[in-house]
């Protein structure tokens, strides 16, 4: 397995691999990996020759300092699970000051809106900084392909949205949510759970679950109401935020309309940690 933490010395490399007529795919990671980042890896490896995975905790991107502090750093267990999954892996763990040349900032984008909602209305500037850090990935590495969860799916969305508005040629590809056995949405965050609270996270699936059966039955209104109340009765979870939206544009939904796709959308907080998920309902 290579890894670099140069850019210069990545591009040499790909550009030699390309000579070859080799596709590239690319997997952005903050590290801590598990299970449903490497779904994504192996995703990556059915449909191209080779797999860039990048690990890189972007400041931009935390709007909370304590949480960039918090965030899991396992750098040499990462590397060893990735060599388990193929020999057609490189990686990419840059420094702060190599993949903003010395200038750590967010360029501000127009996301048509998708950032005003959601994940957006609570925390600032994220989706700058995310838009930011994945067009200097893709511009940097150049890949065929690019992979990304759906657990992140407003952030998905939203990078699907820079890449038509800067005109990036490079294919993005959403990959389903993996759970864990109870039904959690995988996520580096997980580890910082107490045991008993992994164990009945399994909640904020059920819940959507449930959200899911009523949608279509009975009003948005009325899912959101039930789900707000579920939430307040359960001791281990604060809810932030529990929305429909509809799936292209993430207007949160008034009144559903027969001909478009909905997804239910949540924030929760549990041992002090913040824990988002997602369920197509139609």
């Amino acid at each position: 397995m290579k890894i670099f933490d140069r850019k210069k010395e990545l591009n040499n490399f790909t550009s030699e691999e390309r000579k070859k007529d080799r596709t590239i795919g690319l997997v952005p990671t903050m590290g801590a990996l598990h299970t449903g980042h490497i779904s994504l890896v192996k995703k990556a490896l059915l449909e191209n020759d080779l797999v860039v995975v990048s690990i890189f905790v972007n400041p931009t991107q935390f709007d909370k300092k304590d949480d960039l502090e918090k965030y899991p750093r396992t750098f040499e267990k990462d590397i060893e699970l990735l060599k388990q999954v193929s020999d057609n892996i490189v990686v990419f763990a840059p420094t702060v000051d190599e993949i903003y040349e010395g200038k750590l900032e967010s360029e501000s984008y127009e996301f048509d809106g998708l950032d005003k909602v959601m994940e957006g209305e609570f925390r600032t500037g994220h989706f700058d900084g995310v838009g930011t850090i994945v067009e200097l990935l893709l511009r940097t590495v150049a890949p065929d392909r690019a992979y990304f969860g759906e657990k992140d799916f407003q952030q998905l969305q939203i990078i699907r949205k820079m890449a038509e508005i800067k005109n990036l040629p490079y294919e993005i590809i959403g990959c389903p949510i993996e759970r864990e056995p109870q039904g959690l949405a995988m996520s580096s965050r997980n580890e910082r759970l107490s045991k008993e609270t992994r164990k009945k996270a399994g909640f904020i699936y059920d819940t959507l679950q449930a959200a899911k059966t009523d949608f279509g039955t009975k009003s948005a209104a009325y899912v959101k109401d039930w789900v707000k109340s579920e939430f307040e009765q359960h001791p281990l979870f604060d809810l932030e935020y529990f929305e429909i939206a509809d799936e292209n544009t993430l207007t949160p939904a008034l009144k559903i309309q027969d001909n478009q796709k909905y997804r239910a959308f949540i924030a929760v907080y549990a041992d002090g940690v913040r824990l988002i998920d997602n369920l197509r309902l139609n």
